[in-house]
């Protein structure tokens, strides 16, 4: 880039580029959270409402302004399920706290009012038998932010950052990660819950691969009200296990077994069956950051990052964008360089530095037989310079909603 032209010039520093082993491991852990577990609708709900405080900061002032709403807490309520009904005695509650701008141009922002109106909207489209006004409580907790942290926005045209953050990432997926992902998306489905309406939609997938064995234990929230007696439940904890056997995910993952809601006791009709579709009404609380990682995917054998990424300011908290930078260098390279196999990107931030300046990047790939790290090197690097070049750039897709972070 031309430095007259007044446009910014990205050096890639503290790069480095190492080489992986074959993946050979015997053992793998992998879990998927579905959009109704109360971990991940912490982390939805956090990002809904930081889409639509960006959102009214645009439509008001032209810009996003400083927040952070990730610090979201789901406290559970109390419910009676059983068969052919059920009832919601105490509404769950979503605590939404965090820190955003409340004054724009001497006008209040309304934050309460989007605190509330992007819940129970996210609710409503994510649910098909929950009624957000008599099944939750919406308390808004939100106050001001730190002074130093809001004067990091305007400082700079290429935005500074907030934190020192590691971003980490991986690709390409394993058979067994595509299984979990698919897995869970078909059962949360629109599709599996039309036709069965008893599935709800907080559906833990775990999966335990041994060699070429795989067992899926799939935990779902059934819905009394669409099940008339304990032989129904059964017979639908039998279909759904057939349903994801059938899926052409679990015939490439290897000798498939799966076990559905593991804790049932039939014999004294102690069942996981619900009133709503979540754990979040009666037995199960919720945290933003607790639920899945950047690939949708927990796999705690693999490079991850600990950070709570849903809800926080997509303009500089690099906990949140340099994540989303790794995951797309990872699949950028093995999508550009059929020479690499496997690869993991950590990107460490470091506060008050420039957010397309890492402090240090660090790339690991598997490459074929009879090719060597330094062929690589510049590929990698012009992957990696690119998508730094960008990264100002995810600001507006996050608050259009076209990034998608669990």
């Amino acid at each position: 880039m031309n430095a007259a032209s007044g446009e910014h010039a990205v050096t890639l520093q503290n790069f480095s580029l190492g080489q992986l082993g074959d993946d050979d491991a015997d053992v793998e852990l992998v879990e998927r959270k579905g959009r109704g577990h109360p971990d991940t609708m912490a982390d939805a709900l956090s990002e809904a409402f930081s889409q639509a405080l960006s959102n009214h900061y645009l439509k008001q002032c032209g810009s996003i302004l400083h927040h952070n709403v990730d610090k979201l807490l789901i406290a559970a309520g109390c419910a009676t399920p059983a068969f052919g009904g059920g009832e919601i005695i105490m509404p769950f509650d979503i605590y939404l706290a965090g820190r955003a701008t409340i004054a724009v141009n001497g006008a209040d922002v309304p934050v309460e009012d989007i605190a509330r109106q992007t819940a129970a909207d996210w609710l409503t489209a994510n649910f098909h038998a929950l009624d957000p006004e008599h099944s939750a409580n919406v308390r808004c907790l939100v106050r001001p932010g730190a002074s130093e942290l809001v004067e990091l926005f305007g400082r700079q045209s290429i935005p500074l950052a907030n934190d020192t953050s590691i971003g980490a990432a991986f690709a390409p997926l394993s058979p067994t990660e595509h299984l979990v992902l698919a897995a869970e998306r078909y059962l949360t489905s629109e599709t599996s819950t039309t036709r069965h309406p008893e599935r709800g939609e907080d559906v833990k997938v775990m999966a335990m691969r041994d060699g070429h064995e795989v067992r899926l234990t799939i935990a779902c929230a059934m819905i009394g009200k669409y099940l008339n007696t304990l032989e129904d439940y059964a017979e639908a904890k039998r279909v759904l296990a057939s349903d994801v056997l059938a899926l052409p995910e679990a015939g490439a993952a290897g000798d498939v077994a799966i076990s559905v809601n593991a804790a049932d006791d039939l014999a004294t009709g102690s069942v996981y069956l619900t009133v709503t579709g979540t754990s979040a009404e009666a037995g199960d609380d919720g945290q933003t950051g607790r639920g899945n990682r950047i690939n949708g995917l927990i796999t705690p054998l693999k490079p991850t990052s600990m950070e709570a990424i849903a809800g926080k300011n997509p303009v500089n908290h690099v906990g949140k964008l340099y994540n989303v930078v790794a995951q797309r260098i990872c699949n950028s390279i093995i999508e550009a360089l059929g020479e690499v196999t496997r690869v993991q990107c950590a990107l460490l931030s470091e506060i008050g530095r420039p957010i397309d300046q890492p402090a240090r990047t660090l790339i690991r790939v598997t490459p074929i037989a009879g090719c060597s790290l330094e062929k690589l090197r510049d590929p990698v690097e012009r992957i990696v310079h690119g998508h730094l070049q960008q990264i100002s750039e995810l600001s507006l897709e996050f608050a259009a909603g076209k990034v998608s972070i669990y």
